[in-house]
């Protein structure tokens, strides 16, 4: 860790931005795949890899997937900027006067929102850090801002064990394990088989514990450095005359119709919460209530869902380069022979750290947990009835894999650079060590804790 400042000038100096990544993944993707298969010339693979391409980006069920995903970050964005929640944040950075006591309560509290729900941890992170950078600007601490920044990212290294878990989440739904094979399968996997199972909490435990510890090491071995102007996060804007502003700034409105949506919900979801079953759009439904309830008027609902689309909008046009590069991955057979290749050299007692490696890998690539299980998740049936290995181990294994690269793969920081005014370069050396350690602990889990 002594060579983190010559890690930091190589990336600050070399790391393109994130929209550039996604537009070298893609070429990238393009020639691998070209090469990769095996029928017709170069050139001629070539003209069916754009086919492929195009076909990903306009792909209707990826579609309605990033829409789900929009209304998650930007759901958790508008609850976040709540008043309730506002005031939980004022507690949590009150006490702080130092780097090493911000990144410790960045660090846990992060993770315990990520695991309820990985949109609302990503955008908690992202403002707990932006009022800990504004109140370390007023009462004049120093602080180690990029390294803050990092630790408000941790929650995507904790999600996909979580609550919101994709392919936790889809292993839940009736009938899904069936539809990707012809094998003899479940009708469904508990998700406490999975997110709630003892050896997943554990190891969740064990991630509380330790990623502080790791931050602390850093800090002691970094700069403490502070260059974000905050001058204006304070301001508000001007109250508008029209006249529809009485009925928007009435309590009872949001009030009943936060209600009504609930109720919606609860008579809706009411089997599945029941059995722990969640879905992207049970997660929705209940942000929306909640939003109306908590903010208390349509008004300042409105004001927080301005701020929270704008701070969301790099991701929104870099899904569909992501879903042509997962178009070519699938449709080219790529994607299929990365994981068959890992799925090739495993044993019994290797197969899990395998899929880890490469969902870690796919993840880089694809870096959506949904679309995955949709390319890994019939080989990972298969591989786990033909070794032997319980298939929640798998499940995990793969989700574990995906979430860990989440800290080189810069694409869900989107949101957290522009609310933290941040760089990517700037939090990716530490997000780096992040990994390291991470993967250390997943493997060890997957291995002894399993």
């Amino acid at each position: 860790m002594k060579n983190s400042k010559t890690i930091e000038h190589y990336f600050k100096r070399f790391f393109p931005s994130p929209f550039s990544i996604a537009v070298i993944l893609t070429f990238v993707v393009m020639l691998w795949a070209s090469l990769n298969m095996s029928q017709g010339s170069f050139s001629e693979n070539f003209i069916d890899v754009l086919s492929y391409w195009e076909n990903g980006i306009w792909n209707q069920s990826l579609l309605v997937f990033a829409y789900q995903m929009m209304l998650i970050l930007v759901l958790g964005h508008i609850l976040v900027l709540s008043q309730p929640m506002q005031k939980l944040l004022d507690i949590l950075t009150a006490p702080i006067n130092s780097t090493a006591k911000a990144l410790v309560v960045v660090t846990v509290s992060t993770m315990f929102m990520a695991f309820l729900n990985w949109g609302l941890g990503l955008i908690f992170g992202a403002i707990l850090v932006r009022k800990i950078g504004e109140s370390s600007a007023e009462k004049g601490f120093k602080l180690n801002y990029p390294l803050l920044g990092a630790a408000g990212y941790i929650g995507l290294m904790v999600w996909h064990g979580g609550l919101s878990g994709s392919a936790p989440l889809k292993v839940a739904e009736s009938g899904h394990l069936a539809s990707l094979s012809q094998l003899t399968v479940p009708d469904f996997l508990s998700t406490s088989d999975t997110i709630l199972s003892v050896e997943n909490l554990f190891i969740f435990g064990l991630l509380l514990l330790l990623m502080p510890l790791l931050f602390l090491v850093l800090n002691r071995r970094s700069k403490s450095i502070l260059n974000i102007d905050f001058t204006g996060s304070k301001t508000k804007s001007k109250p508008n005359q029209e006249q529809i502003i009485r009925f928007e700034k009435s309590r009872w409105p949001a009030l009943i119709f936060g209600i009504l949506v609930l109720l919606a919900f609860v008579v809706q979801y009411k089997e599945m919460l029941l059995s722990l079953r969640l879905t992207p759009n049970m997660l929705n439904f209940l942000m929306l209530g909640l939003a109306f309830i908590l903010h208390g008027n349509f008004h300042e609902f409105l004001k927080a869902l301005k701020t929270s689309i704008g701070d969301v909008s790099g991701i929104l046009i870099q899904f569909p380069l992501y879903f042509g590069i997962m178009g070519v991955m699938k449709d080219s057979g790529l994607a299929i022979n990365i994981a068959e290749f890992f799925v090739s050299i495993s044993t019994t007692e290797t197969l899990p750290i395998f899929t880890f490696m490469s969902a870690g890998l796919l993840n880089i690539f694809v870096p959506s947990g949904g679309g995955q299980w949709a390319i890994q998740g019939p080989i990972i049936i298969e591989s786990s009835s033909q070794l032997n290995v319980p298939l929640p181990k798998m499940v995990m294994a793969m989700a574990y894999g995906d979430q860990i690269t989440n800290m080189l793969q810069p694409f869900w920081a989107l949101p957290l650079l522009a609310i933290t005014k941040l760089k990517a370069y700037q939090i990716l050396p530490f997000t780096f060590w992040m990994f390291v350690i991470g993967s250390l602990i997943f493997i060890f889990g997957l291995v002894f804790i399993y």
